[in-house]
C-alpha cells in the first residue's frame, strides 16, 4: 500500500528535490504518494501480488527520504503474530555493508588503516598461512574478498587458522569468501577496543535512529532489524554518509572507494557493496566471471547490499531512491537474480 504508515502517524507531504530525514525517537516518517511524485499508481497493485507471492515480509521504497511504498506480508518467523513494522529480521549478508561502514568510521578514527595487513590487528597466525603470505593479506583484501584463501574448503563461514588456507597470494583472486568478511568485527574490535555492538551504536546506529542488534550464529555475526532500520541505512548511504547536518563518514575517499569498483577482478564489487552497471560480474559462490552486470532491469547506478534469502538494501543515486527487501526466499536459487530483476522491472512500470 502507498505511504503505509506506522501507528497512524505518517504524515503525507508533496515532494521536492531535497532529502528527507526522519525523527530519531518518533514513528513519525514522512509520506508521499505516487501520483504526487508522477509515478504510476495503477502498477503498485501488480508490485505488492508479486512480492508477497514471493515470500517477501517487508518492502519499502523511499523518494527523496519519503516513503512512497511500506507494505508488510505474512507472520513474524518466531511466532505467529502478523509482520509488521516493529518486527526485527535477519539482513544476512546485506550486513556487510555496515561492517563496511564501520571500518571507514575506525579508519578516520585514527584506529586503523585498511592497507595495513590484518595481522596487525589479528595477531600473527591468524590463518594457517605461512608468515610471508599471511601478511599480504590486509584489511583493503578483506573489504573486497581477495584475500587469497582457498574456497575449495567444508565451511566457508568457519573463521578458525585451520580453515583459513593458501590457494593464491592476495590481490590475484576474487571468492565471496565469508570467514575474512566475518573476522572484520575483529578486527574493529581491536583495533578500537570496544565492543562490536558498542561501536555500532555509538558511531552508526544511535546517530540515525536505527534499533538493530548483532546477534552469533555459528561463526557469523547476523544484524537483525526492523526494515524501517534498514532503509534510515540506506537513506545515509544515499546522502554519502552523511544524516541531517551530521556527517557520520567524514572521509569522502573512503565512501567513494567503498561504493565504486574496488578492484579489476570482479568490477561489481566494492567495499562489500555490490555495484550496478559494470560489464562483468563474479556472483557468490562461484569463480567465474560472466560478461553481464547484476541486474539487467535495475539503474545502472545502483549499488546494493544483499542478502541471503533476498535481503536487499538498494540505493539509487540518480533518482534519490532506496529500496528495501525482507523476507524469505523467493525462489530456488542460491542468489535471486531472477527474482530481483523481476522486482525492478515492476518497479520500473511505477517510477517511470
Amino acid at each position: 500500500m502507498a505511504g503505509c504508515s506506522k501507528d497512524d502517524v505518517t504524515k503525507r507531504v508533496t515532494d521536492d528535490n531535497s532529502l528527507y530525514f526522519p525523527p530519531n525517537t518518533a514513528d513519525e516518517w514522512s509520506a508521499t504518494g505516487p501520483d504526487e511524485l508522477g509515478w504510476n499508481p495503477m502498477a503498485v497493485n501488480d508490485l505488492l501480488a508479486f512480492l508477497e507471492s514471493s515470500n517477501t515480509r517487508a518492502f519499502i521504497i523511499l523518494k527523496n527520504g519519503r516513503i512512497v511504498i511500506e507494505k508488510y506480508f505474512g507472520k513474524n518467523i518466531t511466532d505467529t503474530a502478523p509482520f509488521n513494522s516493529n518486527t526485527r529480521w535477519y539482513w544476512a549478508s546485506a550486513g556487510k555493508t555496515l561492517t563496511a561502514t564501520l571500518v571507514g568510521i575506525a579508519q578516520q578514527d585514527g584506529f586503523l588503516n585498511i592497507n595495513n595487513k590484518t595481522s596487525d590487528y589479528l595477531g600473527a597466525g591468524w590463518t594457517s598461512l605461512p608468515p610471508d603470505k599471511e601478511n599480504l593479506i590486509t584489511v583493503k583484501s578483506q573489504l573486497t574478498m581477495t584475500t587469497g584463501l582457498d574456497y575449495a574448503i567444508a565451511d566457508l563461514n568457519c573463521t578458525t587458522p585451520a580453515c583459513l588456507k593458501y590457494k593464491t597470494d592476495a590481490g590475484n583472486q576474487w571468492f565471496y569468501h565469508n570467514a575474512p568478511y566475518t573476522l572484520l568485527e575483529k578486527v574493529v574490535e581491536k583495533a578500537t577496543g570496544i565492543d562490536y555492538n558498542t561501536y555500532s551504536k555509538q558511531k552508526l546506529a544511535n546517530t540515525i535512529g536505527m534499533n538493530g542488534l548483532w546477534i552469533t550464529q555459528g561463526y557469523n555475526n547476523v544484524y537483525w532489524s526492523t526494515a524501517r532500520d534498514m532503509a534510515r541505512f540506506g537513506l545515509l548511504i544515499l546522502n554519502k554518509g552523511k544524516w541531517k547536518d551530521t556527517s557520520i563518514i567524514t572521509d569522502e575517499n573512503y565512501y567513494t572507494q567503498m561504493t565504486s569498483s574496488s578492484q579489476d577482478l570482479n568490477p561489481s564489487y566494492g567495499f562489500l557493496w555490490w555495484l550496478n552497471g559494470k560489464n562483468s560480474i563474479i556472483f557468490p559462490s562461484i569463480p567465474t566471471s560472466f560478461n553481464t552486470s547484476l541486474s539487467l532491469k535495475a539503474p545502472s547506478d545502483l549499488i546494493a547490499g544483499m542478502g541471503k534469502n533476498g535481503q536487499f538494501v538498494e540505493i539509487v543515486p540518480s533518482e534519490n531512491l532506496v529500496v528495501v527487501r525482507m523476507g524469505e526466499a523467493p525462489d530456488d536459487a542460491l542468489v535471486p537474480i531472477t527474482f530481483h530483476n523481476e522486482m525492478w522491472e515492476k518497479i520500473n512500470l511505477i517510477i517511470k
